[in-house]
């Protein structure tokens, strides 16, 4: 489906919103999915949630974008939640990565 004829833009902003709030809210619970996991099967994850948000308009910068999807800064993200990738998740993120849409 061409992007300019898509229904997924016609989608009420506050609807949307929602949705995206819901997602990340969601994300922050599920910090047993780590980044990389999500990587591996999706092709994104809340890093790439806080590039697209400042892609979209979000005034802040890099750190803030990742605190606001964190829901705390990275730095402490990265010390309390998150755990080494293995070779097969690397392998797995770059096999995915192939798959996404280039922008």
């Amino acid at each position: 489906m061409s992007q300019h004829n898509d229904p997924l833009d016609s989608l009420d902003d506050a609807v949307a919103a929602a949705a995206f709030r819901r997602l990340v809210r969601h994300l922050r619970h599920r910090h047993d999915a780590q980044n990389i996991e999500l990587m591996g099967l999706a092709g994104f994850c809340r890093n790439c949630l806080s590039d697209w948000i400042r892609d979209g308009g979000f005034d802040g910068d890099k750190a803030a974008a990742r605190a606001l999807i964190h829901g705390m800064p990275m730095e402490e993200w990265k010390a309390t939640k998150q755990s080494p990738a293995t070779q097969d998740q690397l392998a797995a993120m770059e096999a995915s990565i192939k798959l996404n849409p280039s922008e």
